[in-house]
């Protein structure tokens, strides 16, 4: 296995690549930049790119920016963020677009090296390797994207059924449930997709749309 590693901290850097080789992983560069890893990706066509998120010049997200990039120009390249941050767009928009040879761990979290060798050979046989704590920040942030997601299924039902136009009575016959039950229900609708200070035939129509989009 052919591995780049990009990381501004030279120690962490030259402790990696020491770590990896003698692991017997051929490390083919370390640089300090995203530009730099994207010259040392092209020129030594790696199995795997081992990238910091935060890098040089701001040390907010190019490195994650980066291996969008690189992902785009190298389709067949396995991508493993490593680092301090948990940063769900990127690893989302990764995942969207390449969700194969992809892998995204927490420094701190790596607590020896046969656990970075494990993700490195998964990833180069076109898995994908999340940290628990990435997997669980990329579900809320779909959850927040997307409020429906935090329906229950009962809530589902009834939604579907008042996008059918049916009164809250005829929900509850056709549920074989009470009127305040669905009251209740229809209320947890309307508080997880976040409509409030309306009139309830207001709601009702925003609550239907929601769901027509879901569908659409």
């Amino acid at each position: 296995m052919r591995v780049v590693i990009a990381d501004d901290s030279a120690l962490l850097r030259e402790g990696l690549a020491r770590l990896m080789s003698e692991a017997g992983v051929e490390v083919c560069a370390t640089v300090a930049d995203a530009a730099a890893l994207s010259e040392a990706v092209r020129d030594h066509q790696p199995d795997v790119a081992v990238v910091d998120i935060r890098m040089p010049p701001t040390f907010t997200h190019e490195g994650a920016a980066a291996a969008l990039d690189l992902r785009d120009a190298h389709p067949d390249l396995g991508i493993l963020l490593l680092s301090q941050a948990v940063e769900t767009h990127f690893a989302a928009q990764l995942l969207d677009r390449h969700a194969e040879r992809f892998g995204y761990l927490l420094k701190d979290r790596v607590v020896d090296v046969p656990t970075l060798m494990q993700a490195l050979a998964t990833i180069a046989a076109g898995g994908t390797v999340l940290d628990p704590e990435i997997a669980r920040s990329l579900v809320r942030a779909h959850t927040r994207n997307n409020p429906l997601l935090a329906l229950s299924d009962r809530e589902r039902e009834v939604l579907g059924l008042m996008a059918e136009g049916r009164s809250n009575a005829a929900i509850a016959e056709r549920l074989v449930v009470s009127g305040k039950t669905v009251e209740s229900h229809i209320a947890n609708i309307f508080t997880k997709l976040d409509l409030h200070d309306a009139p309830d035939d207001h709601r009702r129509v925003l609550a239907v749309l929601a769901a027509l989009r879901d569908v659409g």
